[in-house]
């Protein structure tokens, strides 16, 4: 199997790069690092090439498609929050660069792609757990708006020319090399300062949490046994976890117990924040996979892969 993954040398792209590696792909990466790390795929061979390419330019990834089975599309803006200071970050990250991905699978006639799209297109106040089903998806943010719009992209990329597409609406994905995110942010603010902990919002924003070896394990899977033209799954875990207890986990972990706990106020972390939010996970789970870590297990064991990746000082 020949694949592509876009967004490769990142977080999520990483891992699901060891699976396809270990089961014998050959991989092209396609990741001009802007948040990616060039030492999440220095371990692997031959197997993984690794170009770098800005894939909002069109004309410079349309030749990699060439012979390719299957495109694991990842690359996205990372930060929710800089939508909100750049406001075309995710139009051209997110929605051009996806059509960019659909074409060039059109032209070079690749059958196959993979969307990682997030539970953020749901908006504010849906039903917690949130099915598939669940609609109109209007989201409140410019990240979830661009996940949207590319889920609109590859359903009409399969309805008009064919492709076979999975889109899979990711909760909050945590675990060792990890770039950004809750955790991340609360390690760094504490290896600055061990003795206190600053919190956007009130500490009450309450979400599910998945591990990504888990995240990358339900994708391979359900690809793996679903072969409807249009295959759409959420993918989390059985529960939520605070981004107070978060806190107090990392706390423990990093063993700063005299660190206050400051909480900035207000029911949102940003602008564009989704306080709540859990997705319904019946549909993955039917299809026989289950996860190995629920969100608050997920956090810890994130907090002491990232606490060794980071180190601490203190």
């Amino acid at each position: 199997m020949r694949s592509i993954v876009t967004g490769g040398a990142g977080f999520i792209g990483s891992h699901l790069i060891d699976r396809l590696v270990a089961r014998g792909d050959e991989v092209i990466v396609l990741d001009n690092l802007s948040s990616g790390k060039a030492e999440f795929l220095s371990h692997h061979d031959s197997q993984v090439k690794h170009v770098d390419v800005d894939i909002t330019n069109f004309d410079a990834i349309l030749p990699h498609f060439k012979g390719v089975d299957v495109v694991y599309h990842l690359a996205a803006n990372p930060d929710i929050r800089l939508g909100t200071q750049v406001t075309d970050t995710d139009l051209k990250q997110g929605t051009i660069a996806t059509y960019n991905v659909v074409e060039s699978m059109r032209i070079h006639n690749v059958s196959t792609i993979m969307f990682a799209s997030s539970s953020v297109v749901y908006g504010d106040n849906a039903p917690m757990p949130t099915p598939e089903d669940h609609g109109p998806c209007l989201p409140i943010s410019l990240y979830g708006a661009s996940k949207n719009a590319g889920e609109s992209l590859v359903s009409s990329w399969v309805g008009t020319f064919g492709l076979q597409g999975y889109i899979f609406r990711f909760a909050n994905i945590i675990g060792d090399r990890g770039t950004h995110g809750v955790i991340f942010d609360f390690i760094h603010k504490l290896k600055r300062n061990p003795n206190e902990l600053e919190v956007l919002g009130d500490g009450l924003q309450e979400k599910s949490y998945m591990e990504v070896g888990d995240c990358v394990d339900a994708i391979l899977h359900v690809m793996a046994n679903q072969h409807e033209p249009l295959n759409l799954f959420n993918l989390g875990s059985h529960d939520t976890c605070s981004v107070r207890r978060i806190a107090e986990i990392v706390v423990e972990e990093t063993g700063c117990l005299n660190a206050e706990i400051v909480y900035t106020g207000g029911s949102r972390g940003w602008a564009g924040d989704v306080p709540r939010a859990m997705l319904g996970i019946d549909k993955m789970l039917e299809t026989g996979f289950n996860v190995k870590y629920n969100s608050e297990e997920a956090v810890r064991h994130t907090a002491r892969a990232l606490i060794e990746e980071i180190g601490l000082d203190n």
